[in-house]
């Protein structure tokens, strides 16, 4: 039971809109929602693929349950209301803005979601679509090894991978992969022309794999083989760009469209379309091969909303339109950017005894981190709470129109909410955070009629997933379900966003450029 209850929660709903309501109103009314100078290290970047932490290690206890392994096919993904998706992070696919999760896969994911639920004829207690973002090399053991479910994002079909996993249908089809040099490299006409020279690709990329089959026949030929370097995994294809670009290395292999996409962001790059290391590739979705009721449904899905249908390529012609917005959108919306709003959630969580990351999922979840959000019922800022409810006796911040008083008045009446309402013995510390939350959009009075009702029809009124969340949702519909499952999802992916980006710092220091502001 406790274990199905932690899936639940970490079961995240992939809706993207602020449904969040402002503190303290008992009414449901949602808020709005260098270039390197010097010769760079290179070792740290090729040649010494450091071990990525253990995903399972950065998801704070108990929530890293949606991690531990389960190897099911779709019946009981619905019966435990989530498909766990992995994404790779970075690019167009999947990234945040301004905090916000954004990207082609994000969308077709959302959309994914919601056709599963309405063919379930699920309105209120939904099946989710876990959104969990990772590096290249990690997706398919993931997979594998029963911590997902499904593989969305651009992975190309080869003979390796056809052994151990099957694909959906193809959402690309006839890809190359092609040489993209600096503008220094000379004397490189045909792929014979690649003996004795370096090229560098992250090893569990399709890449490497072709390269690997090439370089075998160069001593046919009397050729020296090329030197494959392996790159750090942590690195998508616009790291890869523009660490060429500051001058760590100068040849190596992307998709053809990818090459296209990013050209205009490095025009001192040559993208070599008449070098080809693989054409005729093939990228789709995968999933394990014990899979055939998933894959179903998947297939269903793609060939309605997928690449080459109306929807489907509306969605990625967005992202594709302009690199270097999202190339930018990558930088300063990450987690670890949020600027000084850090400093505040820091310390109110260290203040209020929260994860300083929960309120800023909270914050999201509720403003999109915007302190000049003012609903029509008068709550404001980040935390989305109403003036009176700040300056009441059992909070005493009478000022929150800044972003530091405002976080500070939401973090203290949350904290207000559960040691006053939740504290009891009988609900443990995950869901005391869950029903404060619930009151927080909700009002505690509604929460804790919900709970007695559930207590009267059977139900745990000490446990929110599947017990007083179904009370909730048959009462006043999906709002309050929608905000706790969003925060929690935007927790999770902030959690292993933050601690992707602090290895990426550790390895990359100041290599890659800062971007400009984007507009």
């Amino acid at each position: 039971m406790l274990n199905r209850l932690l899936l639940l929660l970490a079961a995240a709903a992939i809706s993207a809109s602020c449904g969040g309501k402002e503190a303290g109103d008992e009414q449901s009314v949602p808020a709005e929602t260098r270039t390197a100078t010097e010769e760079p290290a290179a070792a740290a970047v090729v040649d010494d693929v450091l071990a990525s932490p253990a995903i399972g290690d950065l998801l704070p206890q108990p929530m890293e349950v949606i991690w531990r392994t389960w190897l099911g096919d779709f019946d009981g993904m619905v019966e435990r209301r989530v498909v766990r998706v992995v994404v790779p992070y970075g690019g167009y696919q999947f990234y945040y803005d301004s905090g916000m999760p954004r990207g082609a896969v994000y969308e077709l994911v959302r959309r994914f979601e919601e056709k599963i639920n309405k063919d379930l004829e699920r309105r209120n207690v939904r099946v989710y679509a876990a959104v969990i973002p990772l590096s290249r090399e990690q997706l398919i053991p993931a997979l594998l090894e029963g911590h997902a479910d499904l593989i969305a994002g651009d992975l190309t079909v080869t003979d390796e991978r056809r052994q151990l996993l099957d694909f959906s249908r193809p959402l690309l089809r006839e890809v190359r992969e092609i040489l993209v040099t600096s503008a220094s490299v000379s004397g490189l006409e045909t792929l014979d022309d690649l003996a004795g020279r370096d090229v560098y690709v992250r090893r569990s990329s399709s890449y490497f794999e072709h390269l690997s089959r090439l370089a075998d026949e160069f001593p046919e030929r009397g050729l020296e083989k090329p030197a494959i370097r392996t790159l750090d995994e942590l690195l998508e294809a616009e790291d890869v760009l523009e660490l060429m670009s500051a001058g760590v290395f100068d040849i190596t292999v992307l998709d053809e469209y990818k090459a296209e996409f990013w050209a205009g962001v490095f025009p001192e790059l040559v993208m070599r379309d008449d070098i080809v290391i693989n054409e005729g590739g093939t990228i789709a979705w995968a999933m394990r091969k014990d899979s055939p009721a998933l894959a179903a449904v998947v297939e269903s899905f793609l060939r309605q909303y997928g690449r080459g249908t109306l929807v489907g390529n509306d969605t990625y012609n967005r992202y594709l339109a302009d690199a270097d917005r999202v190339r930018c959108a990558n930088r300063s919306g990450n987690i670890r950017e949020l600027d000084e709003l850090v400093g505040y959630f820091r310390q109110s969580g260290e203040q209020f005894g929260f994860d300083w990351l929960m309120l800023a999922a909270q914050g999201l979840q509720e403003s999109g981190l915007r302190q000049n959000r003012q609903s029509p019922a008068g709550a404001v800022g980040i935390m989305q709470i109403k003036p009176s409810t700040a300056a009441d006796r059992n909070v005493g911040i009478p000022d929150i129109s800044t972003a530091e008083n405002n976080i500070h008045a939401g973090a203290k009446y949350l904290r207000f909410i559960a040691d006053r309402y939740y504290a009891d013995e009988g609900i443990d510390k995950l869901n005391q955070w869950i029903f404060s939350l619930a009151a927080y959009n909700a009002g505690p009075a509604r929460i804790n009629r919900f709970r007695s009702e559930a207590r009267k029809q059977g139900y745990d009124p000490n446990v929110w997933f599947d017990n007083v969340e179904i009370v909730a949702a048959r009462r006043i519909g999906r709002e309050t379900v929608t905000y706790v499952a969003n925060i929690f999802k935007y927790y999770v992916s902030y959690k292993l966003i933050y601690e992707r980006g602090k290895v990426f710092e550790e390895r990359f220091g100041d290599l890659l450029a800062v971007c400009a502001p984007v507009d």
